[in-house]
């Protein structure tokens, strides 16, 4: 199953790369964010919970930012601790971060919340809102310990696996409340 999942990660990397990489870009990171704003202000969150992008992930951070227009409530970054593979989130004021968790990605320094409503990065996903990430089990783990919290997956619409991909969900896999690409929420 390992070896499985391993493949699927290397296969929707390259195909994020090669998406990010082409002219497309620009009018997708519109119409992504144009799909978020519309699908999260609705929901009011007392706090909502973003994430740093890296290796091409769409940076709702950047986009949905406290200075950001139709943006009014508070924002959080993760912070993903290596001992016990753990993850919380930080207040976050929509600057650049001014720092990094133990993982390396830049995150805020501001104190512990807990968001209401996440944005969660997604590698890969499937028809039934299931995540494939890259493999630590960081937000997975959050979740797990979070059920009553909102957990919106984004990702590129490149990176849908098909049914005969052969992504299994494991036991602590659980389904994300909704995802979102470019294209609109995934149904």
């Amino acid at each position: 199953m390992a070896a499985d999942r391993a493949a699927l990660r290397r296969v929707c990397l390259e195909r994020r790369r090669a998406f990010v990489g082409g002219p497309q870009l620009e009018a997708a990171n519109r119409s992504l964010r144009n799909h978020l704003e519309a699908l999260v202000a609705p929901l009011e969150p007392a706090c909502l919970g973003l994430y740093w992008a890296i290796q091409g992930e769409f940076n709702a951070a950047l986009h949905l930012r406290a200075d950001t227009p139709g943006t009014p409530w508070p924002l959080a970054l993760p912070f993903a601790h290596r001992a016990g593979r753990k993850m919380d989130y930080r207040a976050w004021d929509g600057r650049t971060p001014n720092g990094v968790d133990e993982c390396g990605i830049a995150t805020s320094s501001g104190a512990p919340v807990e968001p209401d409503v996440v944005l969660v990065p997604c590698l890969g996903y499937t028809r039934d809102n299931h995540r494939l990430g890259y493999g630590a089990g960081y937000f997975d783990r959050w979740l797990a310990a979070h059920p009553h919290v909102t957990a919106v997956g984004v990702a590129w619409s490149v990176s849908a696996l098909a049914d005969h991909s052969g992504y299994v969900a494991q036991p602590h896999d659980r389904p994300l409340t909704l995802i979102v690409t470019e294209n609109g929420v995934v149904t």
